[in-house]
């Protein structure tokens, strides 16, 4: 019984930030998707303008 109250207070203590971790970085993952797409196009307008 001691180990079941261990497992869950361990799940309870990592459980939490661990998720939340992993949202932030889902989410910080698009926004660098959108940015890399959006530098890509920034220099492809450039070339576009010096020709």
């Amino acid at each position: 019984m001691e180990t079941y109250t261990t497992l869950v207070n361990i799940i309870g203590n990592f459980g939490f930030p661990i998720f939340v971790a992993l949202y932030l970085f889902i989410r910080f993952e698009k926004k660098l998707e959108k940015l890399e797409k959006a530098i890509v196009e920034l220099g492809n307008n450039i070339r576009g303008e010096r020709k």
